[in-house]
C-alpha cells in the first residue's frame, strides 16, 4: 500500500508546482506576444505558429522523456534528473525569446523554452503518480492545481514591474520558477531508484509503441484521453489569443496589456483556488469525480460566451473569473480520474507522457487553427474574437460530456 504524503511533502510539491507554473506561463500569455508585436506588428496570428511549432517538438518527443525517466536508475531517483534537465533547458530558451531577431529563432527559443518547462511539469506529474495513495488524489490535485492558477498570477505581476524589458519579463520569472525547482528535491529528496529492476533496452518498435495504447484493453484510459483532448481544444481557443484579445477589446497596446492581465489574475485567484479546492476536496469526501468534471466545462462555457460578448473590463472580468474557476476545477478532476484509471503504475512516466498527448495536440493544433477563426469575417486589425471564444465553449462542454457519460471505472 503507497503510504501517503506527508505535509511536508506537500508544501514543497505545490511550491515546486508554483515555480514551474510561473516559469511557463509567463512567456506563453504574455512575454511570445510582446516579443511576436515587437519583430511582426500587425501579424496576431503568427502567435499561433510559433507557440504551434513549440507544443508540436514537445508532443512528439513526451513518450520518449516518459520511457527515459521510467528507466532512469540513479541515487536521486527517477524524476529528479529531470527537474534540472527541463530547468536548464528551459532557462536557455526564454533568454533565446528575449533576444530573438526573428520570428523564426524566437521560434527556436520558444521550442526550447516550451520543452524544458514541460519536461519539469511532466516530471513533477510523475512523481504523483508515483507516491500518492488514492485517498489523496483529489486534494493533492487541488492543490498543486491551485498553485498551477496563482504562480502565472504572480508572474505576470513580477513581469508588470519589470515590462520595461522584455528581456526581464521572460528570464526574471524563470529564473524564480528554476530556483523554487531545484530546491524541491534538495529538501524533499525522491529516493534512490537503483534498487529498482533494470527496464529492457528501449528499441525503436518499444519507442513506437510508446506512443498508443491498447484501447481494447483500457476504455476508462482512452475515454479519460478523449474527454481531455477535446476539453483542451476549447481551453487553447479560449486562452492563446488572450493579450491580443484584452488589447482590442480595452483599446490597449500589447506591452499595456501586463497590467490589465496582472489584475484579472489577482482576481482570478480567489476563483481558481475555489475551484481547485471544492473540486478535490469535495470528490474527495463524495467519492464522486466526473459529475465535477461536467459541472466544470459548463463554468467554461459559460465564462466564454461571456467573454465572446465582452467590451468593458467589468464584462472581461466576470468571464474571466468564470474560466479561472472552470480550468481549475476540470485540471484538479481530471487529473485525480486520470491517476485512478492509469493502466500499469510501473510505466507511469509512459503513461502520463502518452495522456498529455491529450493536451499537447490540442495545443500545437488549436493555436493555428484558432489564428485561421479569429480572420473569418474580420476587418483590418479587428479580430473576430467572438467566433473564436463560442466555438471554444462548445468544445469545451462536450469534453465534460464525454467524461460523464464514458467513464466507468472512476465514479
Amino acid at each position: 500500500m503507497t503510504p501517503p504524503l506527508t505535509s511536508g511533502d506537500i508544501c514543497w510539491l505545490m511550491l515546486a508546482t508554483f515555480g514551474a507554473s510561473m516559469a511557463v506561463m509567463v512567456p506563453l500569455s504574455y512575454g511570445v506576444a510582446v516579443r511576436v508585436t515587437e519583430l511582426a506588428p500587425g501579424r496576431d496570428e503568427m502567435l499561433g505558429f510559433v507557440i504551434g511549432a513549440a507544443q508540436l517538438v514537445y508532443l512528439l518527443a513526451s513518450p520518449l522523456v516518459g520511457i527515459w525517466s521510467d528507466g532512469t536508475r540513479s541515487r536521486w531517483g527517477r524524476r529528479t534528473p529531470f527537474l534540472y534537465l527541463g530547468a536548464a533547458v528551459g532557462l536557455v530558451g526564454v533568454v533565446i525569446v528575449g533576444a530573438a531577431p526573428s520570428l523564426l529563432v524566437l521560434g527556436f527559443g520558444w521550442v526550447l523554452g516550451m520543452s524544458g518547462w514541460s519536461i519539469v511539469g511532466a516530471a513533477l506529474q510523475n512523481l504523483q503518480a508515483d507516491k500518492l495513495p488514492e485517498a489523496q488524489r483529489g486534494k493533492v490535485s487541488a492543490l498543486t492545481g491551485l498553485m498551477s492558477q496563482v504562480g502565472p498570477v504572480i508572474g505576470i505581476g513580477i513581469a508588470y514591474a519589470v515590462s520595461s524589458s522584455t528581456m526581464l519579463v521572460l528570464v526574471v520569472p524563470g529564473v524564480i520558477g528554476a530556483l523554487l525547482i531545484a530546491a524541491f528535491p534538495l529538501v524533499k529528496a525522491e529516493g534512490s531508484s537503483l534498487e529498482l529492476p533494470r527496464r529492457a533496452p528501449a528499441t525503436v518498435r518499444s519507442i513506437v509503441l510508446s506512443y498508443g495504447f491498447s484501447v481494447r484493453r483500457y476504455p476508462d484510459f482512452a475515454w479519460v484521453w478523449v474527454g481531455r483532448f477535446v476539453f483542451f481544444v476549447g481551453l487553447y481557443f479560449n486562452t492563446t489569443f488572450g493579450t491580443f484579445f484584452y488589447a482590442q477589446r480595452l483599446g490597449l497596446t500589447v506591452r499595456d496589456v501586463a497590467g490589465v492581465v496582472a489584475a484579472i489574475g489577482l482576481v482570478g485567484v480567489v476563483a481558481a483556488a475555489t475551484g481547485s479546492l471544492a473540486g478535490g476536496f469535495l470528490s474527495d469526501r463524495l467519492r464522486r469525480r466526473r459529475p465535477f468534471v461536467l459541472v466544470a466545462a459548463l463554468l467554461f462555457a459559460g465564462g466564454s460566451v461571456v467573454l465572446a460578448t465582452a467590451w468593458s473590463l467589468p464584462h472581461i472580468v466576470a468571464g474571466s473569473m468564470l474560466v479561472q474557476l472552470a480550468i481549475a476545477m476540470y485540471a484538479t478532476v481530471d487529473q485525480a480520474i486520470a491517476y485512478a484509471v492509469l493502466p500499469e503504475r510501473d510505466q507511469a512516466g509512459r503513461y502520463m507522457a502518452v495522456l498529455q498527448f491529450a493536451q499537447r495536440i490540442p495545443s500545437a493544433v488549436a493555436p493555428v487553427v484558432a489564428g485561421v477563426v479569429i480572420t473569418v469575417g474580420s476587418a483590418g486589425d479587428v479580430k473576430n474574437f467572438t467566433l473564436l471564444y463560442l466555438t471554444g465553449a462548445v468544445f469545451a462542454l462536450l469534453g465534460g460530456l464525454i467524461v460523464l457519460l464514458k467513464v466507468k471505472a472512476a465514479r
